[in-house]
């Protein structure tokens, strides 16, 4: 059975917040750490109400973030 992962590559990340507003659970949230080109990057602030319903990968322009199939 394949499990669905939530990911965020923190480097690609340049906090647009396009994933943010999309997100259906406010799962995500503009954080304060900031990433190799002085951005603050995205993070997930409640994890456990993630549906994995990948609508933050759709919206991202930078492939910053999504759900991936792990086999």
């Amino acid at each position: 059975m394949s499990k669905k992962t939530h990911v965020i590559d923190t480097r690609r990340c340049k906090s647009c917040g396009l994933c943010v507003d999309a997100c259906p659970k406010q799962v995500l949230a503009i954080g304060t750490e900031i990433n190799g080109q002085g951005y603050n990057y995205v993070e997930r602030v409640q994890p456990d109400k993630c549906i994995r319903c990948n609508i933050c990968g759709i919206v991202c322009p930078d492939i910053a973030i999504g759900v991936v199939v792990e086999n």
